[in-house]
Formats: C-alpha cells, sequence, structure tokens
C-alpha cells in the first residue's frame, strides 16, 4: 500500500543523504523508522486511554468516588 507523507525540508535533507550514503531507498528508512516506533506509540496510548478510564472510574459518584475511601483503606476521622 502506498503512502504519502510530508516531511519538513531539513529532515528530507537527512534522509536524502542516508540513502545516498548507504544506497537503500528514503522509502526503507521512513519503513524501518515506522517499524521501530509504532509498538512503543500503541503501548504509549493503550495506557492513556486505559488511565483516562481509570481516573472517569474514580471520580465518578458512588461507593469509592471523591470523598469515600477506597476499600482496604481506613478512614481517620473521629467524631468529636
Amino acid at each position: 500500500m502506498a503512502t504519502s507523507i510530508r516531511l519538513p525540508d531539513d529532515l528530507d535533507a537527512r534522509l536524502e543523504r542516508l540513502s545516498s550514503k548507504t544506497g537503500r531507498t528514503k522509502s526503507f528508512y521512513i519503513r524501518e523508522a515506522i517499524e521501530e516506533h509504532i509498538g512503543d506509540l500503541e503501548d504509549f496510548y493503550l495506557a492513556e486511554r486505559r488511565m483516562r478510564a481509570y481516573d472517569a472510574r474514580r471520580s465518578a459518584p458512588g461507593p469509592r468516588g471523591p470523598g469515600r475511601p477506597s476499600q482496604g483503606r481506613l478512614s481517620m476521622k473521629t467524631d468529636p
């Protein structure tokens, strides 16, 4: 599948130099960079999505909402 991207001039120049020095295509290096980093990006966004869901559950009213102790946590409040 063909994909088109726009690169800043300085990055394109670096990619062109690397390609010329090594005899590999610019597409090769673009593909290598994506393959190298896509797993990290997937992990990051999955973790971010899970954290937002966790925060939303934690701030929702209910038995573990704001101002209520979570399970296993003791309250230090005493009656006057």
